[in-house]
């Protein structure tokens, strides 16, 4: 009897754990060439400045071109994802990240520069939101919040690397295009990662009977009317919170080396690796490691923060925690003398804090054909805020000289983005308290 029973799947079979997670690893790739990218122009803000004789609104308006394209294109590209699927719509999107890093590498005045962030944020952004479908179909009911947190570490090292190497590149082959060189570098990283997540998961696919990703429905604007009051709190306190801190990032080195006088770069000799892990290490005395310290403390924490997620649920309260957390963080950099490092680590747990619960909360309120369609509209208009800000942020320093006014501007932010997260938890326990319940009660 016991040889007609079915032999039992390997350990590298679809349906086990180690599968699932080998595949989170390659999608958690796909974002990281693009955040080491977006993150680059401001860890190198000081040099483009200097050496492009640009004024710091310019510095600003290139993440804005970034924006516009991904407001342009994010809606269309998370219904894209929802009718082709998300290896065709990710390696599409893929593709686009690197020819727009390319382009920015290779660009010899600033309006090909601007064309390059364009392009790279058509590609970028888009390709969120298929890395969030991704995570999606993959884990929901399992494991959801926990592959959202170990993707943004994977993400965010991009952006820490950025940050802590930028300006060394810069300054150690006498050139910012060697920066730029390392982003686009980091892209093709990016787009390889794609191609083994597109093996993987179409051999998964006749194993695990999973939906077939080749026939997707008809893609279908009035689709969005039936989005809930829960989902639009969420992507309002999505637009306020991330404008509250990419826009600030975009030119933070170069605020904490004018305000505080914090050097670029630590001081160091030997090889090139031994500076880029000198510069590592002192992260708290370098004006862009000081900026990293959000994201460094988001890598560590955030795959914590999803399990815990998981396990207690809590996601409104978690974001209304973050919201609070970010006000006084700003007042404090903009209006005393108090060195950054402080209230950017307690930024570093409102930024674990709130992406940690926020993201993973779409899949729950909203129906799974329509997920890739909810992260993108909920992206697009993340972007309406990611393009304004920055150009605001460098048009206030212009203007008055300091980054005071700036910083009131994102604490102002955060207050709004307070008020929202309350509106999301009283509205969630109206339609039955998914975002307040536990990973298995939510299901």
């Amino acid at each position: 009897m016991a040889e007609n029973l079915p032999a039992a799947p390997g350990a590298f079979h679809p349906s086990r754990t180690l599968y699932r997670f080998s595949i989170l690893i390659f999608v958690a790739l796909l974002s990281f060439g693009s955040y080491f990218a977006y993150d680059i122009v401001g860890a190198i803000a000081p040099s483009l400045i200097d050496e492009l004789k640009a004024a710091r609104a310019t510095v600003g308006a290139m993440n804005t071109m970034y924006s516009i394209a991904a407001i342009l294109v994010v809606l269309f590209g998370g219904m894209l994802i929802d009718k082709l699927g998300t290896r065709k719509a990710s390696l599409l999107f893929s593709v686009l990240v690197l020819g727009g890093a390319v382009i920015v590498w290779q660009a010899k005045s600033i309006p090909v520069f601007f064309l390059g962030r364009f392009i790279f944020g058509a590609g970028s952004e888009p390709l969120v939101v298929a890395q969030s479908a991704i995570l999606a179909r993959w884990f929901k009911n399992k494991e959801l919040a926990l592959s959202f947190g170990l993707t943004l570490t994977v993400s965010r090292l991009g952006s820490l690397f950025a940050f802590n190497t930028g300006e060394l590149f810069t300054s150690y082959f006498k050139t910012y295009r060697a920066a730029l060189f390392v982003a686009a570098a980091a892209c093709l990283i990016s787009l390889l990662g794609n191609l083994f997540y597109i093996v993987m998961d179409k051999r998964a696919e006749k194993v695990l009977h999973l939906r077939d990703e080749s026939a997707g429905e008809k893609i279908v604007f009035k689709d969005i009317r039936e989005f809930k009051p829960t989902f639009w709190y969420v992507t309002f306190l999505c637009f306020t919170f991330y404008a509250a801190i990419f826009p600030f990032q975009g030119l933070s080195t170069d605020f904490f080396a004018t305000k505080w006088g914090i050097a670029l770069t630590a001081k160091a000799g030997g090889s090139f690796l031994a500076q880029v892990f000198n510069n590592l290490l002192h992260i708290f005395s370098t004006a862009g490691g000081v900026t990293s310290i959000i994201i460094f403390a988001s890598m560590l924490l955030a795959p914590f923060a999803g399990r815990l997620v998981d396990r207690v649920g809590r996601r409104a309260t978690f974001m209304i925690a973050g919201s609070l957390l970010m006000i006084p963080c700003h007042l404090a950099m903009g209006l005393t003398w108090i060195y950054p490092v402080y209230p950017m680590i307690l930024l570093g747990f409102a930024f674990v804090l709130v992406p940690a619960a926020m993201w993973p909360s779409v899949p729950l309120i909203v129906r799974s054909e329509r997920v890739g369609t909810a992260f993108g509209l909920m992206t697009a208009i993340q972007n309406i805020g990611l393009g304004l800000f920055p150009l605001l942020n460098g048009l206030l320093r212009d203007k008055t000289g300091s980054y005071v006014a700036s910083q009131v501007m994102f604490a102002s932010l955060g207050v709004i983005g307070l008020v929202f997260a309350m509106l999301l938890k009283r509205a969630d326990a109206r339609e039955g308290g998914r975002l307040e319940a536990a990973a298995k009660k939510a299901a």
